[in-house]
């Protein structure tokens, strides 16, 4: 997928670390982070040279980290406070030196901030990805330091991750500091993109420290940007096209009361290119049209299945959980076509272990786009410990359920069940409303109706639904307020600029001219 972005664990890091440590002249990891970190906050955070920054130095090597960067930025004539937290004693070989260079370099050390200080700029180099703070929360001293420094409010360059949350989980269970920009080195860590990690991480830069991270590791999950998409989406259409050659979607929900998540799922699949969508509708008496969208075929939800053009099916926006769910869901999952399980599909699998048996045993594609609340049942567990623990609930119903999952959040997860994860690198609290959800399913179907492969519409229906989530922050000026059928269009828009770029309407003109 032309190079994605992998993401490495703790373990994973360490692993690398330890080989490029056994090298014949291993490379010093900790002055190469060090000085990366200096030029990063000189080039994107410091505005004149008379800058003063404070700098803050924990117990392990992250503190050392910090005492390079502390050294480097004092060389090039900025003033800096260094706050140093642990015992010298205590620290590795590779720490002890960074802090003695530092005080050779004439640098001093404090025990607590200075009251009578001024800073414009902060470096965090408290804890890096060494601490769990879910097994050993934070104790009171550096909770109380933390909150004095979020509550400077001013530029923070946290050194690998911000201190207090988790580099595999992306849980901040007491507090966290709130970085500016994130220097993370050797590989992404999936704890700065999802759960609290989007809250906390600010701007990423990755620093490689001039390894190659893939040729030491391979990795298992990657991040899903706009440089991966670019390589699933669909071809531009050709000119002599007609809607059979872009597949058939089948959507069944829109039970008496909930119609509307229904249609919201068939309008996004129509604007998202589908060639046909039908609805079958379990309400009582359905409309026979929606004259909002009178493109969509609405039928008795009987009638779907006996449609021999079909190409996919989505199943579970606004399907309640009655008896006539259960056997729509039961029918569905019997046939031979990919299908998309969302809402109220996802619950009814949850309490009925034969339609679970009947997913697990499916040979077509099965692609579950469940949130927190909805993959808890699934897995038999609370929601606490899913958000705590998102990576690992993504992986455990995708192995279970043999299917292609999203765990939808701040920074869904995608994952699949032969083990690779994708962390998603769009979307805003705009997603927050009602429908969000019922418009990804008809994204999905849309892009599994033009051939693309399971995994690749999922991929590409996640970020793209977090894409025009964010494109819209522009025109509403914030997320508040945000509807689901205003990133339909949205999404729309930004399929075709992707496929066709900014010279789409010319694409299909006729090549003469009349004098």
């Amino acid at each position: 997928m032309n190079n994605p972005i992998p993401l490495y664990s703790t373990a994973d890091i360490r692993e690398i670390e330890q080989l490029a440590a056994a090298r014949p002249n291993p490379p010093n990891l900790m002055e190469k982070a060090g000085l990366a970190a200096a030029h990063i906050t000189k080039n994107k955070l410091l505005s004149n040279d008379k800058s003063n920054l404070l700098v803050l130095a924990g117990p392990g090597n992250n503190g050392g980290d910090a005492f390079v960067t502390a050294r480097y930025l004092r060389a090039w004539g900025f003033q800096v406070t260094t706050i140093f937290t642990g015992d010298p004693s205590k620290l590795s070989q590779d720490a002890k030196q960074a802090l003695q260079n530092w005080l050779n370099a004439g640098g001093e050390l404090h025990n607590d901030i200075p009251s009578s200080g001024s800073w414009h700029v902060i470096i965090d180099g408290l804890f890096g990805i060494g601490l769990n703070p879910d097994k050993y929360p934070l104790d009171e001293k550096y909770q109380r330091l933390i909150a004095a420094v979020n509550h400077m409010n001013l530029p923070v360059l946290a050194l690998d991750i911000p201190s207090g949350l988790s580099a595999d989980n992306g849980i901040a269970p007491s507090t966290a500091i709130k970085a500016t920009i994130t220097a993370t080195f050797i590989g992404l860590k999936p704890g700065l993109l999802t759960h609290d990690g989007c809250e906390y991480a600010g701007e990423i830069i990755l620093c490689d420290l001039d390894l190659d991270a893939v040729s030491m590791k391979s990795p298992q999950s990657w991040l899903l940007d706009q440089s991966l998409i670019k390589t699933l989406l669909p071809a531009p259409r050709p000119a002599n096209s007609h809607k059979g050659i872009f597949g058939s979607v089948g959507i069944i929900g829109g039970a008496s009361g909930m119609v509307g998540a229904a249609l919201l799922a068939g309008s996004a699949a129509l604007k998202l290119g589908a060639g046909r969508v039908y609805l079958g509708l379990l309400a009582n008496q359905p409309s026979t049209v929606d004259p909002a969208q009178p493109e969509l075929m609405l039928r008795p939800v009987d009638e779907l299945f006996e449609l021999d053009h079909l190409t996919c099916l989505i199943v579970g926006p606004g399907l309640g959980k009655e008896i006539s769910a259960c056997l729509c869901l039961e029918e569905t999952l019997q046939t031979s076509l990919p299908v998309v399980l969302d809402a109220d599909a996802l619950n009814l699998i949850a309490h009925h272990s034969e339609l679970a048996s009947a997913l697990r045993s499916r040979h077509a594609p099965s692609l579950l786009t469940p949130h927190a609340a909805e993959a808890a049942r699934l897995l038999g567990t609370d929601i606490a410990t899913v958000q705590n623990h998102r990576m690992q609930a993504a992986e455990d119903l995708a192995r279970n359920f043999n299917c292609s999952v999203v765990l939808k959040g701040a920074g869904s997860i995608c994952a699949f069940p032969n083990g690779h994860c994708y962390f998603n690198a769009s979307g805003n609290p705009g997603l927050s409303s009602a429908g969000t959800g019922d418009v990804l399913s008809g994204m999905t179907g849309a892009l599994l109706a033009q051939g693309l492969t399971s995994e690749n519409a999922l991929l590409l229906a996640v970020y793209l639904h977090g894409a025009a989530a964010d494109a819209l922050l522009e025109t509403l000026a914030g997320p508040i307020g945000m509807t689901a059928s205003e990133i339909i269009d949205s999404a729309r828009h930004l399929l075709n600029q992707w496929v066709y770029g900014h010279h789409a309407r010319f694409r299909y003109s006729h090549a003469y001219s009349i004098y």
